[in-house]
């Protein structure tokens, strides 16, 4: 019997910070005025009055978008990008690059499980999980690319033959126009804001349903910022508006919350899990089947490794999973997977009212929804499909710059001063080592 041929290992880690606004995979690094910023839109920090003019008061922006690659023995290089920033490569290379040099990049579960585990006394969720994903879907990448398939045949192949898309955005109306089946807006007003506040929340969802019509689906998105109460209120405030889901209400930590929101509005659809992390995470939001679809982020919860494991515990309860935004690393997936009705659209534009790839510029031949859907034909190329847009590289910053550290030592503080000039000689590189 022949052996099987030798496989490509991996060879070297490369990540990039992305400077600059408005490209990459952290959505919400755009320039000042965009929708997704700078529109009401009620959230955690909603309940102090001076964060609730922007999310980049508080901060949403703050870690960046950043870029991955991986290169194995062949000189074939997969890539993937997300959110992390600076930090995001430090952990990159401090971290997690011990487990993948000289690694066979097939061992996705091999690999995965020595990230997570490793990181888990400091990790678990957030921003570590958030890393492991994006090397995670570099690696499926470069796996398409050494076996000349894309991902989705991968996991699975295809399904069904298209994807069909709702919108996110501000403008209802326009993506009605656009051929999406359905739009979500974000809710703009927080509980603390009181009943004017809840009765303006309701008033603002009368208005879209009023220029939708009312067999449009419309959602709505809390983005974590309500609470049981305020949620159960709403909810029976906006019974006869016909609301096709409410998303995302409660603290992701609040599961026990959902099945008393459940409780209250039987018949009422509720979703959540763009917040969540790995497995053991959305064990929780499914057992109780207290939800009506997950919704996960392939960049966020463990990659496309870990997304595959969520999905199966969901089909096992028979809730849908439809992915939080995340272009074609979630199209990938939606149309290799069974239970994954449709998908959701992120508007990029600053206006919302139309269809722009959900990683700007960072890509030549990102694919889009056209007239609310896509097709498999579509996703037909080695790996994810993406090819780097030369004219980006130029924004993508090596981490080595970041991680390098400087060559000149900083005296001593006195009397608990620090030593400014010394450190001012070393940021400014002013001072020969």
């Amino acid at each position: 019997m022949a052996a099987a041929r030798e496989f490509p290992t991996i060879k070297a880690i490369r990540s990039y910070v992305i400077g600059g606004v408005g490209s990459g995979g952290d959505y919400h690094n755009v320039k000042g005025g965009h929708w997704l910023i700078d529109s009401p839109i009620s959230t955690p920090c909603s309940k102090w009055e001076k964060y609730r003019a922007s999310r980049t008061s508080w901060g949403i922006n703050v870690l960046g978008s950043f870029f991955v690659e991986v290169e194995a023995t062949d000189g074939t290089v997969g890539f993937a990008t997300g959110f992390g920033g600076p930090p995001a490569c430090w952990l990159v290379h401090q971290h997690f690059e011990r487990f993948l040099i000289g690694a066979d990049p097939r061992n996705t579960n091999h690999l995965f499980e020595q990230m997570y585990r490793a990181s888990m006394f400091y990790g678990r969720k957030g921003l570590p999980v958030a890393v492991i994903s994006v090397i995670d879907l570099a690696l499926w990448d470069l796996l398409g690319k050494i076996r000349g398939e894309p991902v989705y045949k991968l996991i699975g192949g295809n399904t069904k033959d298209r994807i069909d898309f709702y919108c996110t955005g501000p403008e209802p109306t326009a993506a009605k126009a656009m051929g999406f089946w359905g739009a979500k807006v974000p809710l703009p007003y927080c509980p603390e804001e009181g009943h004017a506040g809840l009765k303006k929340n309701v008033e603002f969802l009368r208005k879209h349903r009023e220029a939708v019509g009312p067999d449009f689906p419309l959602m709505v998105d809390c983005y974590m910022s309500l609470n049981v109460p305020y949620t159960i209120e709403i909810a029976k405030a906006c019974e006869e508006l016909n609301i096709n889901w409410w998303e995302e209400c409660l603290s992701p930590d609040d599961t026990d919350g959902f099945e008393q929101i459940k409780r209250a509005h039987p018949t009422i659809k509720f979703t959540t899990g763009e917040h969540e992390y790995s497995r053991y995470g959305f064990r929780k939001l499914v057992e109780g089947r207290n939800l009506d679809i997950i919704q996960p982020d392939v960049m966020w919860l463990g990659g496309m490794t870990e997304l595959l494991k969520v999905a199966a515990l969901a089909a096992a309860y028979d809730i849908p999973v439809v992915p939080h935004a995340s272009g074609p690393y979630s199209y990938h997936f939606v149309i290799s997977q069974p239970n994954t009705p449709f998908q959701e659209y992120l508007a990029n534009s600053p206006d919302g009212k139309s269809v722009l790839p959900v990683f700007g510029d960072l890509f030549l031949d990102e694919p889009i929804p056209t007239k609310g859907f896509l097709t498999a034909a579509e996703l037909d190329k080695p790996g994810f499909g993406l090819t780097l847009n030369p004219a980006a590289k130029a924004k993508l910053i090596p981490s080595t710059y970041l991680l390098t550290p400087p060559t000149a030592s900083l005296s001593p503080p006195t009397n608990g001063a620090p030593a400014e000039n010394e450190a001012k000689e070393v940021v400014d590189g002013s001072k020969a080592a």
